[in-house]
């Protein structure tokens, strides 16, 4: 159904097509992944060996946390199968859209299934360390937090108002990379702020969460350029051939601005929700702290704090 007065590949109006393919088309598009179900397969068995290990050490693990990880698992293969998988190296849209979903949405499905605490909980006892000991690691403390975080996410992003954009996106190399490491990279941002257990104080908490109110906003700047800019920033600026869908490549940037800004304000949510919930453990873990001094100890710790007060 052709659209009345939107721009053309060359920024004029005039009448156009829908840039994007019929539902039907949409979910019967699929192409086989080797190293996604590879992933997949890996994925699934680690987490159900660790789950079977947790209920021989009597440990109930939550039903939701599996149905979690479930989820993290079929939003992988369909970004990896699907039509966004078919036509990321081709359409703007497409590889946004799975770059975006990879690195926000996977990920927080992963992190709300706490595979490391069910490791730490039912799997083996050197791996569970080794999990352990890289989560207290200062670069995971540095990067796992939503100060750092949101920067890493706005730097990942400009990358596509670039001509670098267009040589990812059509690289066949580039397209394992993100496959792999995307997925690994938000799970190892986002990890920090779900995993129980992982505390700080109350003072650090307080400033995480209200630098990262603010810079988890910037997220949204990339796809705001993309979609109000008229002209095809990555140089690309060949039209695809073959579909009576495909878009121009100015629809086709737009189109993928629209989606990683609407993309990087909802991913903003479960962030702040993890920070807000972590902020709950580390005021109860300092109450219980407080309520278990003596009184000779708070008179002690008061007079501390007055004379460095003073």
């Amino acid at each position: 159904m052709p659209l009345p007065g939107a721009e053309d590949g060359s920024g004029s109006t005039s009448t156009r097509r829908h840039p994007t393919p019929s539902t039907p088309e949409f979910w019967s598009t699929w192409r086989f992944d080797p190293l996604a179900a590879a992933m997949i397969l890996v994925g699934a068995v680690a987490y159900g060996w660790w789950s079977v290990g947790a209920a021989r050490r009597g440990a109930r693990w939550p039903w939701w946390r599996t149905l979690a990880f479930v989820g993290a698992l079929l939003l992988f293969g369909v970004l990896q199968f699907g039509i966004v998988g078919v036509y990321a190296e081709r359409l703007r849209w497409a590889f946004v859209l799975r770059l975006a979903l990879l690195f926000f949405a996977v990920p927080t499905f992963a992190a709300l299934a706490a595979p490391v605490s069910l490791l730490r909980t039912g799997g083996p006892d050197r791996l569970a360390r080794a999990a352990t000991a890289a989560l207290g690691s200062r670069p995971v403390r540095v990067l796992g937090n939503a100060i750092v975080s949101p920067l890493i996410a706005l730097a990942m992003f400009c990358v596509l108002l670039t001509p670098l954009s267009a040589a990812i996106r059509t690289s066949p190399v580039w397209a394992v990379a993100i496959t792999v490491f995307v997925p690994m990279l938000g799970f190892g941002l986002l990890a920090p702020l779900a995993e129980p257990g992982i505390l700080r104080s109350s003072t650090f908490v307080t400033a995480e969460f209200l630098l990262a109110f603010v810079e988890l906003m910037l997220d949204a700047v990339p796809g705001i350029v993309l979609r109000i800019t008229n002209h095809v920033l990555d140089g690309a600026t060949t039209t695809l051939v073959g579909k009576a869908w495909y878009p121009s490549p100015l629809q086709d940037q737009h189109l993928a601005g629209d989606l990683l800004w609407f993309i990087a304000e909802v991913a903003d949510i479960p962030v702040l929700i993890s920070l807000f919930v972590r902020w709950q453990r580390t005021d109860r873990r300092e109450a219980r702290v407080v309520d278990d001094l003596s009184d000779e100890e708070m008179d002690a710790l008061t007079r501390a704090h007055l004379e460095r007060r003073g």
